[in-house]
């Protein structure tokens, strides 16, 4: 059996880890790299017609530890701070009857 050290952990790709991270303490840049760096390789195997490059890629960032939080990130902060959504009055109505009868 590997007891891994937090410096082996840290070197481990793929898949998160399965202990716990206090949320202050994560290196937030590190994420940004890392997500930053792996959907970069993806546009351009992407552009190169890589399909199956693309796909491994993509399962890649999927279940990493940096993927996860930065979307765990993106929602909490929408939540702090969010942007106005279409209503109603914004929504396409089939006709004018319809669209009378809502309000």
């Amino acid at each position: 059996m590997t007891v891994y050290t937090t410096a082996m952990a840290a070197r481990v790709t793929g898949a998160a880890s399965h202990t716990t991270v206090e949320w202050q303490a994560i290196d937030w840049q590190k994420v940004h790299r890392n997500v930053r760096r792996l959907q970069a390789r993806i546009v351009k195997a992407m552009q190169e017609g890589r399909w199956g490059k693309v796909k491994a890629l993509q399962y890649l960032l999927t279940p990493s530890f940096s993927g996860k939080a930065l979307a765990v990130k993106r929602v909490t902060e929408e939540v702090a701070k969010p942007r106005p959504s279409p209503g109603v009055r914004k929504a396409r109505a089939v006709c004018r009857e319809t669209y009378l009868h809502r309000s």
